[in-house]
């Protein structure tokens, strides 16, 4: 990545296309790819699968994992891109007080699709029913936040695409 370590955060409520995009947005930059859900406890995700939604309390120590990749990743003279839901502000502020350069490219979708897509997934932790409660959560990117919002209703080649062209930009 021209300009230096800066590591992306593909953010957006389930469904959106998180990890299928920052995974191959990863492999074509050539850099290390974090699955944010990976970091999850078992706690958490077994919460999450009987229907009931993380709070903040919950996402302490998630968090603080996935801040520690981006420290990590960055501080190893590498960018790297890591998918996670990042829906509140206040965990994004977390994820740029770790002195890397994140970027955000928050997959902007409606909730019919995302939940079209969630009723198609098999095998995994993220109950349709807890959606809503993403959406509840969700503080868009903001303009004053660096990063792009991408239309994420696509395909996920279309999707790719239009995050590769974003990463890739003129700030780069």
């Amino acid at each position: 990545m021209a300009g230096g370590p800066r590591v992306v955060v593909v953010m957006g409520v389930a469904g959106s296309g998180k990890s299928t995009v920052a995974a191959r947005l990863a492999s074509r930059l050539g850099v290390p790819f974090l699955e944010g859900d990976d970091l999850h406890s078992a706690a958490n995700r077994a919460k999450m699968a009987s229907g009931c939604p993380l709070d903040d309390a919950d996402r302490g120590v998630w968090l603080a994992s996935v801040a520690e990749w981006i420290r990590t990743t960055a501080s190893g003279g590498h960018g790297g891109v890591a998918a996670c839901s990042a829906l509140r502000r206040a965990y994004r502020d977390r994820f740029r007080r770790t002195g890397a350069d994140v970027w955000f490219v928050y997959l902007a979708l409606d909730r019919e699709v995302a939940l079209e897509r969630m009723a198609r997934r098999t095998a995994h932790f993220m109950p349709v029913r807890l959606l809503d409660s993403q959406y509840d959560a969700l503080e868009p990117l903001r303009d004053d936040e660096p990063g792009v919002t991408v239309d994420a209703s696509g395909s996920p080649a279309q999707v790719l695409a239009a995050a590769l062209r974003a990463v890739s930009g003129p700030d780069r």
